[in-house]
């Protein structure tokens, strides 16, 4: 189990463990996070699973893939350069720890 914290618009942190293999969406919803829509259910087709993935991870995650750049031009709230799609990144033990805020709406 990988531990991931979830720091809410209101500075609220919910840690949880999640499964190995899953994606950072899937942990969310099954947890009950708000924030985390997930309307396409990890298609990368809807942005709505969108945070802001605090460093020391931002820099040992992969790259966003293309279409992942493409869909967080479609955010609701403000793309910055530590925004990712939860849905794009994997749960595993090289981000044990990693810490992601969530935007004030998806």
């Amino acid at each position: 189990m990988t531990k991931v914290t979830f720091v809410d618009a209101d500075g609220n942190k919910t840690t949880l463990d999640a499964r190995d293999g899953d994606n950072l969406m899937q942990a969310a919803i099954a947890d009950g996070i708000d924030g985390i829509v997930g309307e396409c259910c990890g298609a990368m087709m809807c942005a709505t699973c969108h945070v802001y993935v605090e460093e020391p991870h931002l820099t040992t995650l992969p790259q966003r893939s293309e279409g992942e750049e493409e869909m967080l031009e479609c955010t609701a709230s403000e793309r910055r350069k530590n925004s990712r799609l939860s849905c794009q990144i994997k749960i595993g033990p090289d981000i044990d720890g990693i810490v992601v805020h969530l935007p004030e709406e998806q």
